[in-house]
């Protein structure tokens, strides 16, 4: 299925691009990331299962887990955010 991804912040940086479409195998917002993971380079260490990562499907904070794609899905990676 085709999702939309969005990446934010360092996330952003790392990458070099600020969203991609792609077609996954994935069903669930977790094995997108670990999908994402497993192409490797900075992806791997963008998206690292150590880092803290936040996740929002379809704009809605969502845990990465069990969170369920669907074609057309928006999934933003961002770093958390902290303020003063």
């Amino acid at each position: 299925m085709k999702v939309q991804l969005k990446y934010f912040a360092s996330i952003r940086e790392a990458l070099g691009q600020g969203g991609e479409t792609l077609e996954v195998a994935a069903t669930t917002v977790g094995a997108l990331r670990d999908e994402l993971i497993a192409r490797g380079g900075a992806y791997a260490q963008a998206l690292a299962r150590g880092r803290a990562v936040r996740v929002a499907l379809n704009q809605a904070m969502v845990g990465d887990e069990a969170a369920p794609l669907s074609e057309g899905a928006e999934v933003a990676f961002f770093p958390p955010v902290t303020g003063g």
